[in-house]
């Protein structure tokens, strides 16, 4: 029981950061989902079908969900607001619908057989994760984002390739939730296209703002509460749903801007646009 709570905890960690690093480029992304969706198809197949070892079928669907991601980039890219939620929220709809009519992958009744993912492996994925961001954290690179996020335009007038930036963002947020799909599906053995459905869409975003979205930290802290604090009230029984949601209203109530407000600075090679963000910052 505790070795599938620290699964799911760190799972939803990854899938949290996988939010995080759309909005650190200032796109708010409802496909987290389609793309662990994508990574666990993808890497079931690798292992049931051809037989290939589990590490190297994760790379394969993590690399091809980033795929995905690349290709959507460009179109997403095009609307901004309520609009790119919209169209990232009709993609993870979109992915569950083909899921659902491929007959090869099991259709609605799901595919299984898959094995060889524990609670290490998904601690492991989180670490290597985390060590990446905060090295971004800490890099020029987080001003560029730290720019594009505040005003692309402006960005782009202080030399920052932001069409580059927005669609590698968004590339490396669907690598890293098919990741979280490959180890999940290994996990638990059996997938079903409904496993990976709006609702997860719309948690895995909830977790991001819960916690905080200005920093790394943040995502982890709403991932880990919202995914141990459900199980940890059950003896409420079917007032469980209930009291979790007034916990979450509350939580947001009190602090809209989630519960670690602090932002991420980097140090060192700043450039063009690190500068214009430090002054901002001074002023």
């Amino acid at each position: 029981m505790i070795s599938d709570h620290i699964f799911l905890a760190a799972t939803n960690i990854i899938l949290a950061w996988s939010v995080y690093i759309a909005l650190m480029a200032g796109l708010l992304s409802f496909a987290s989902a389609a793309f662990m969706a994508v990574g666990a198809y993808v890497s079931a197949l690798m292992t049931v079908r051809a037989g290939w070892p589990l590490y190297p079928a994760c790379l394969v669907g993590s690399v091809a969900a980033g795929f995905l991601g690349f290709l959507l980039g460009f179109p997403a890219l095009r609307v901004r607001g309520i609009y790119l939620i919209l169209v990232t929220l009709g993609f993870s709809i979109s992915t569950v619908v083909i899921f659902e009519s491929i007959g090869f992958v099991g259709g609605t009744m799901g595919m299984g057989g898959m094995t060889g993912a524990n609670y290490v492996d998904a601690l492991g994925a989180t670490f290597v994760i985390g060590v990446l961001l905060y090295l971004i954290s800490k890099s020029a690179l987080q001003r560029s984002l730290d720019a594009i996020r505040e005003d692309d335009r402006v960005a782009a007038s202080l030399g920052i390739n932001v069409v580059f930036i927005k669609v590698a963002a968004f590339a490396f947020s669907a690598v890293v939730a098919g990741i979280a799909g490959a180890l999940y599906a290994h996990y638990l053995g059996f997938i079903r296209p409904d496993s990976f459905d709006v609702e997860l869409a719309l948690f895995v975003v909830l977790y991001v703002i819960l916690g905080g979205t200005n920093n790394m930290w943040g995502p982890l802290l709403g991932a880990t509460i919202m995914t141990l604090l459900p199980e940890y009230i059950a003896f409420l029984k079917e007032w469980r749903p209930t009291v979790f949601a007034i916990f979450i209203i509350i939580m947001l109530l009190i602090r809209p801007e989630g519960l670690l407000t602090f932002r991420t600075l980097s140090t060192g090679g700043w450039g063009t646009a690190g500068r214009q963000t430090a002054a901002d910052e001074n002023e």
